[in-house]
């Protein structure tokens, strides 16, 4: 029949459709099929190392929050103590605020001198910013101890009697930790109260020259000069 004639040049043209024949068609299979297997296991490593980096980072964070949170408390608690140590009286305070996840959260010091309400830091007056921020420092170093503090120009804004406040704290520190205290003044109260001065001067232009003076040994000296007992001095 007509049908069955035309049939052998449907096929031709279904094949020439197809286009040229592949002869590695076979192997090309395989080597995808071998490339599908290899993907698929370097995504299951990295989905299997995400995974376990994920652990590490809750561990860590839960680890952190732990540590941070003890750390809080016992700054905390050595400020509250130094605050009404230097004010003599009053109370003061560390807020976490602005999240409930310490990792995340905010710090406000809130303080209460004598005589006034408990306000945000930035309501005291200069002098009261220093004494507490001097507190919130030394309680961070009772928290963990450093072998050096270098303190410069701290009390700038202090009047005679809290820097004298702030050396009798200055004493404390010297005798509750092994912290040596570096401060760098021109407060002739503050010189008169330390172990040992530094300073610098320039007896000819363009050379500058170190000069240490050595108050407990001077003042030594000045009382066995004078035939009585030697004064004590504080770094």
């Amino acid at each position: 029949s007509r049908s069955l004639a035309l049939q052998p040049a449907f096929f031709k043209a279904e094949r020439d459709a197809a286009g040229p024949v592949n002869l590695r068609a076979q192997e090309e299979l395989a080597e995808a099929q071998e490339r599908i297997a290899t993907l698929a296991k370097e995504k299951e490593d990295v989905a299997q190392g995400v995974a376990k980096l994920r652990r590490a980072i809750t561990t860590l964070n839960n680890e952190g929050r732990a540590r941070l949170l003890r750390a809080f408390e016992q700054v905390d608690a050595h400020f509250a103590q130094l605050f009404a140590t230097l004010f003599e009286g009053g109370q003061a305070n560390l807020k976490l605020t602005e999240s409930d996840d310490p990792l995340d959260a905010g710090l406000e010091i809130f303080a209460e001198p004598p005589g006034k309400r408990l306000t945000h830091l930035s309501l005291l007056s200069g002098g009261e910013q220093a004494l507490t921020a001097t507190a919130l420092i030394f309680a961070v170093f009772l928290a963990n101890p450093s072998p050096l503090c270098v303190l410069d120009e701290v009390d700038a804004p202090l009047d005679d009697a809290n820097v004298d406040r702030f050396c009798r704290l200055l004493e404390e520190m010297k005798r509750l930790t092994s912290t040596r205290f570096l401060v760098i003044t021109h407060n002739p109260v503050t010189m008169s109260r330390m172990d040992r001065l530094y300073g610098v001067t320039m007896p000819e232009q363009g050379v500058s020259q170190l000069v240490s003076v050595d108050l407990v040994r001077a003042q030594a000296m000045a009382a066995e000069a004078q035939g009585g007992p030697g004064a004590g001095a504080i770094a």
